[in-house]
């Protein structure tokens, strides 16, 4: 069986691997599985599917086989590894961002493509509509307008000193003009200032947080990106040094540092995704599998986070979490 040291190897030198020969004893069923960032680390986040696969009926190493893929954080290799996903001749792909499905949807039309995504599908262009996919791909939506808007207000409640906050946006993201207005529309309902400053490569990132400091602001929204979740980890310690309180949109980004996250409950869109994946392996086509849209949402705030910025939530603030991070 090829290794995952293997395939990024393949990806790393440029070659797409048309066909990848799994030697089994046994007939299983092969699900790869196509991370944004290092693999391992998003593994451990994305437990719940695997969890909710094993209760469903699906044991690895019986039944089932995962093969576990990494974008690398790095847009540029994500063609390559939606290829080389196609060429493993799998019963499933499951891309955990909009930015991987839409490249395992470009690379295949045959093999069924299940999605976790931040962006609206039928916008980013992944499926015709909500309730008719009409083609190789469905999954779970976390993303809605209104929950950019609670977010900007929770800021608020917490920081109420604070009247200037920024947002960070993909340039490269299926969604730049929709994130833009949304998040600009959110601010101005909640009373505050926004400064909005996009990037195209992460290599950015450091250059924009100190200029925000520079400029006196002190809490910084991520929106939706590949390239950010991806580099979760260095973008939230570069936020730290620079004194910035960052506010994600999974509990993904409060787990690894920054100050609080809003949004789709992540154990929920997992587990759905299980669900999916479930019927899909049954034999339902994704085309006729209404994309799931997860209305539960959730508040992390990372304690240990705003006691090193020296920042206090309210009380009330806190009693709203769903999960206090110490």
């Amino acid at each position: 069986m090829a290794t995952r040291r293997t395939l990024i190897q393949l990806i790393g030198a440029g070659i797409v691997a048309p066909r990848i020969v799994l030697a089994q004893s046994e007939r299983k069923v092969l699900v790869v599985v196509l991370f944004p960032g290092d693999s391992e680390s998003d593994e451990r986040l994305a437990q719940p599917f695997f969890d909710e696969m094993q209760r469903l009926g699906w044991i690895e190493g019986t039944n089932i086989t995962y093969e576990r893929l990494s974008g690398r954080g790095a847009r540029d290799y994500v063609e390559n590894l939606a290829k080389i996903a196609a060429g493993l001749e799998a019963q499933l792909i499951y891309a955990t961002t909009a930015t991987l499905a839409l490249a395992a949807v470009k690379a295949t039309e045959s093999v069924p493509v299940l999605f976790m995504t931040a962006s609206d599908p039928v916008g980013s262009g992944l499926v015709r509509s909500l309730a008719k996919p009409g083609r190789n791909a469905t999954g779970t939506y976390q993303f809605r307008k209104d929950t950019v808007t609670r977010c900007l207000q929770l800021v608020r409640d917490a920081f109420p000193q604070q009247k200037r906050v920024a947002v960070v946006l993909d340039r490269r993201g299926a969604e730049l003009d929709r994130q833009r207005t949304t998040y600009e529309e959110a601010a101005r309902h909640a009373g505050l200032e926004l400064t909005s400053v996009e990037f195209t490569n992460f290599e950015a990132i450091p250059k924009i947080f100190a200029n925000f400091r520079r400029d006196g602001i002190r809490t910084v929204l991520v929106a939706p990106s590949f390239t950010l979740i991806a580099n979760r980890i260095e973008t939230a310690k570069f936020a730290a040094r620079n004194n910035l309180a960052l506010v994600g949109y999974r509990r993904d980004w409060a787990e690894v540092g920054a100050l609080m996250s809003y949004g789709a409950d992540g154990f929920e869109s997992l587990k759905r995704s299980a669900g999916l994946a479930n019927r899909i392996l049954k034999g339902s086509p994704p085309a006729e599998i209404p994309v799931e849209q997860v209305m539960k949402l959730e508040l992390v705030i990372n304690m240990s986070t705003a006691k090193t910025l020296g920042l206090t939530i309210p009380r009330q603030v806190l009693a709203r979490a769903n999960r206090v991070l110490e």
